[in-house]
């Protein structure tokens, strides 16, 4: 795409903001007066409570998770967020075209891949949906086509934008059906030119028939395909593939307890399991003896260790592989854990990876959940195994959803 193209490209658009009403500008989470309900609630299928005012969301939430685990000891009240909006620091967009041939993004409709076109979600970060709708309007101009999954035909097919709220660093991971994209300094000049906020662009090349949003392969285009975020008085790097917890404001909270339940003293060595690029580890590092955090994606792992040094954080060490097994190696060598931190995905761990933690035999486990029903079948089975719940802190990152994050604490029995 030539240079005057974009300055016409340009040229159009700012005459077309200039029609436009402009509001000040609103603190990310608060929700304005002019802002409406979700108008596409019932074809997402995403929040299953968007229309239900948020102190009885909360009272939802309280209910389902007394019901669920109150058996095992009483449940704290619910931890709820200040601001409820425009909370999640990770955007996705899947691309498609309408049937006018207009270039929609969004995403797919509950339990198919068909795609709603979404103009503004009221739980993404603003910023990032600004920079998926620049790049839906850039596309025409640079003739880039859309992927389309039936053909096979087509090149763009995600969009996924992470910011850090801390740090104001952002990421833009365009992920294409092959691993060209024509013109790509231009296009990345004319998105920055727009958003120059903007620190890094990656290419991610997905070429497969699969429900998998990001492929294996990616290189970054512009700045040095990361960025960084602040949590806890830690500096942490995200690569595309990391996992980092979405609403970094209740996370804060979420952290914090989990230190505190631990009840470290800098005597203890502490298992990080399902560590992912070290989030947990390295807050817990500060209070503890020793850290060790295990997890499979690799990517994950070079960011922890990268983020121990970038945090002169000696105490901690990461390993790749499963955390299952490598507990088991532990015990089997004679050797031990005072403390487990538990973080697994929403369908919970297996016996398995359970039974390599019983064989450990730590004096405590704090176990953080995102999904209550697999946590009351996983506090069942620690349950018969020697160890008692003491406490449930659910603590709410979601709005609007109808999932609850919980940490719990248990003891061996009889230990206090």
């Amino acid at each position: 795409m030539s240079i005057w193209k974009i300055r016409e490209w340009e040229l159009s658009r700012q005459s077309g903001q200039k029609s436009k009403i402009q509001n000040k500008k609103q603190k990310d989470g608060k929700q304005t007066k002019n802002e409406s309900a979700c108008k596409i609630d019932k074809k997402c299928g995403g929040c299953q409570f968007q229309k239900m005012p948020y102190k009885e969301q909360l009272k939802r939430k309280q209910k389902q998770e007394e019901q669920l685990l109150g058996g095992f000891c009483k449940v704290s009240p619910i931890i709820g967020m200040e601001h409820p909006y425009f909370y999640r620091n990770k955007v996705h967009a899947v691309f498609d075209r309408d049937k006018k041939g207009n270039v929609i993004s969004g995403i797919y409709a509950e339990g198919t891949h068909r795609v709603i076109a979404v103009e503004e979600c009221l739980i993404e970060d603003k910023k990032s949906q600004e920079i998926i709708r620049t790049i839906r309007e850039l596309l025409p101009s640079f003739k880039i086509k859309t992927y389309n999954e039936d053909t096979g035909y087509g090149l763009l097919r995600h969009v996924l934008v992470r910011r850090g709220f801390e740090t104001g660093e952002i990421m833009v991971v365009l992920v294409l059906g092959s691993p060209i994209l024509p013109s790509k300094n231009n296009f990345v000049k004319a998105l920055r030119k727009v958003h120059p906020e903007i620190t890094t662009v990656v290419l991610n090349v997905n070429n497969k028939q699969t429900s998998m949003v990001l492929g294996e392969k990616e290189k970054p285009i512009y700045g040095p395909g990361f960025i960084k975020d602040k949590l806890c008085g830690c500096t942490f790097r995200i690569s595309p593939q990391s996992f980092y917890q979405v609403n970094p404001v209740q996370t804060e909270i979420l952290y914090k307890t989990a230190i505190e339940y631990a009840g470290l003293g800098r005597k203890e060595t502490v298992i990080d399991a399902y560590c992912g690029i070290g989030t947990i580890g390295l807050v817990a590092a500060k209070r503890a003896k020793n850290v060790i955090g295990v997890e499979l994606n690799p990517d994950a792992v070079r960011d922890a260790r990268i983020n121990a040094k970038e945090n002169k954080i000696t105490n901690a060490r990461f390993y790749q592989g499963d955390a299952g097994e490598f507990m088991e190696n532990m015990a089997e060598n004679g050797e031990h854990a005072d403390v487990v931190f538990m973080d697994p995905p929403r369908i919970g761990s297996d016996k398995k990876f359970m039974s390599s933690v019983i064989k450990l035999n730590p004096s405590r486990i704090v176990y953080i959940s995102c999904g209550p029903e697999t946590l009351a079948r996983d506090l069942e089975y620690l349950t018969k195994h020697g160890y008692d719940v003491r406490k449930i802190q659910p603590v709410d990152m979601f709005s609007f959803t109808d999932h609850c994050e919980n940490i719990c604490l248990l003891t061996k029995k009889f230990e206090k």
